[in-house]
């Protein structure tokens, strides 16, 4: 069964009726584009992104191995990471965007695409299972999640988002919070 815009509303609403993580998602959404743009965040700004990309699964990521992933993330210098955030924030292609967030260390392609939906929650989404793994089951992409993604698979993924949103007539965040759901349901 393919994605509807009545399914995309539906799960948005019970994204932000039921999952917890949500007010703080919202407040993120609206400040921290600009903040990423114009390079006036801190530190915590940036952590908050990888933190909110573990955290998120409430759990099911074990406490050991998020802390880990976190701490790789935390021995990058702040220069580097505000540098790599500033230029991603106004770069068009996500592969030239991700290639650059990638080379920080402890962001892989899943903690870049959480660092593009938070610098540009119009146009980008973060990828994990769960988020591929809807798209599939409503036939708008048809391979399996590949574990790890690469920045090609991100792409085709992101393409096929970019794709619902328009013909959904939704936008990217709308969209994600529909994803997240679908995958619970």
């Amino acid at each position: 069964m393919g994605l509807t815009r009545s399914i995309v509303t539906e799960k948005a609403a019970d994204y932000r009726a039921e999952e917890p993580l949500y007010p703080v998602e919202q407040e993120q959404i609206e400040t921290l584009p600009k903040a990423f743009a114009a390079g006036e965040f801190g530190w915590r700004d940036a952590e908050w992104v990888v933190q909110w990309h573990y955290r998120r699964f409430l759990g099911a990521v074990p406490n050991d191995e998020r802390r880990e992933r976190e701490k790789r993330f935390g021995r990058n210098d702040f220069t580097d990471v505000r540098d790599a955030i500033v230029a991603v924030a106004g770069a068009p292609d996500p592969a030239d965007r991700l290639d650059r967030l990638t080379a920080l260390e402890g962001v892989d392609v899943p903690v870049g695409s959480a660092f593009l939906q938070f610098s540009d929650p119009e146009a980008c989404l973060a990828v994990g299972e769960r988020e591929w793994s809807a798209l599939c089951e409503h036939g708008e992409l048809a391979d399996p999640y590949p574990d790890p993604p690469s920045i090609a698979a991100y792409e085709s993924y992101l393409d096929a988002c970019r794709s619902a949103c328009g013909r959904l007539d939704c936008d990217a965040w709308t969209l994600y919070r529909a994803l997240w759901r679908l995958w619970k349901d």
